[in-house]
């Protein structure tokens, strides 16, 4: 039992120390044990300033390049305020005045209004579908070089006219270039051509000659039927390139231009209904259609294509009665949607004389200038 005792409190210097020591450890302990007091000021409180990584990144990470980005030389902004800032003078004019009319002289006139269909009479649709695939079938022939016979011939007026399948009159040549034609009530159209062109590409082009070349020839019409229904008559002169379906009247198809009498509306590869020209042509009246060929006037404009085909300009003028009345420029500006261009009929192409007629018509033809009402100048 003395042993124990000795262990336990008699000899506190041998084991533990003494017990003022023991006391004082004591209270060093429990002064140093943490408190949730402690815990909070001491243990969790942050570090001041952002953490290392964060100062890193923010001092090398996202520093701009020392150099400018590609293909710029500076990061200044222009000089200046933004075009919404800046003052406008009062004596400045930043945008058109539109109250200074140009002069529009020099322009290309507005093309002219095509309308769908003629006031007066219009071909059967399937003719006009079978006139479009005979044509797609039927490229335009090349000019060709007439021999000195022929193009003597043309420039004399002795000229014959060709009548086609669908011609159901008579025509005779009474003298040299003169024709007298009629046709019975209720015929179909068709398409009368010259036997020759009255314009050789290859021999009359200013291109070749550096001259100017006129073509023309005129039609009276003497007799017109004014019935109705398959009774409607009418007559249409122009040109065309060959080969034409001689089922169409001229003006309707590609590669040609035709003026025609029931409606006075001037057709140019119209499958439409023409656009407004002249008033209606009536008994007893004659007309004419020429076709003027000339070197352009003016060079082709700066940055124009250069390797296409040079161009002639061409001018189609109409008489009436021996005098002029009116006219259009072939190259005038084009309906896009319903003009189909003026293929074959500027001057790359031989061209023929063509008169059209459908119904009763009795007419008279001139290609011989003894027999012109109109004279050239």
């Amino acid at each position: 039992m003395g042993l124990f005792r000795s262990l336990k409190g008699d000899h506190p210097d041998t084991i533990g120390g003494s017990a003022s020591q023991l006391a004082d450890q004591k209270q060093s302990s429990a002064q140093n044990e943490p408190t949730p007091q402690n815990l909070s000021s001491k243990i969790y409180q942050p570090p001041s300033g952002p953490p290392y990584f964060q100062q890193q990144r923010s001092q090398e990470s996202f520093a701009p390049p020392p150099d400018p980005p590609p293909g710029r030389s500076e990061y200044a902004p222009p000089p200046g305020p933004p075009p919404s800032h800046q003052r406008v003078d009062a004596d400045s004019h930043p945008y058109h005045d539109w109250t200074v009319i140009e002069d529009t002289a020099l322009l290309p006139p507005p093309p002219s209004i095509g309308h769908e269909r003629s006031p007066a009479s219009n071909a059967d649709v399937s003719d006009a579908a079978r006139a479009h695939d005979w044509c797609q079938a039927r490229p335009m022939v090349r000019p060709h070089q007439p021999t000195q016979r022929q193009y003597d011939s043309v420039q004399n007026g002795n000229v014959q006219l060709i009548k086609p399948k669908e011609f159901r009159g008579k025509l005779l040549m009474p003298s040299t270039g003169f024709w007298k034609g009629s046709t019975p009530s209720g015929s179909k159209d068709a398409c009368l051509l010259t036997s020759l062109p009255l314009y050789f590409a290859v021999q009359d082009s200013p291109l070749n000659t550096q001259l100017q070349k006129s073509v023309y020839f005129e039609v009276k019409i003497k007799s017109l039927g004014r019935g109705k229904g398959t009774d409607e008559s009418s007559l249409a002169l122009g040109y065309c390139a060959v080969p034409y379906p001689t089922w169409r009247m001229p003006g309707w198809e590609r590669g040609s231009l035709a003026v025609h009498a029931d409606d006075g509306r001037r057709y140019v590869n119209d499958t439409w209904g023409g656009k407004d020209f002249t008033s209606p042509i009536q008994e007893g009246e004659t007309v004419g259609i020429g076709m003027t060929f000339s070197i352009p006037k003016s060079p082709p404009a700066y940055g124009a294509l250069q390797a296409t085909e040079a161009t002639l300009e061409v001018d189609v003028f109409f008489t009436r009665n021996g005098k002029e009345a009116g006219g259009w420029s072939l190259h005038e500006e084009l309906d896009a949607r319903k003009d189909l261009g003026v293929d074959g009929l500027d001057g790359k192409f031989d061209l023929y004389g063509a008169v059209g007629t459908f119904g009763d018509v009795e007419f008279d033809a001139a290609f011989n200038s003894h027999n012109w009402l109109w004279q050239p100048k």
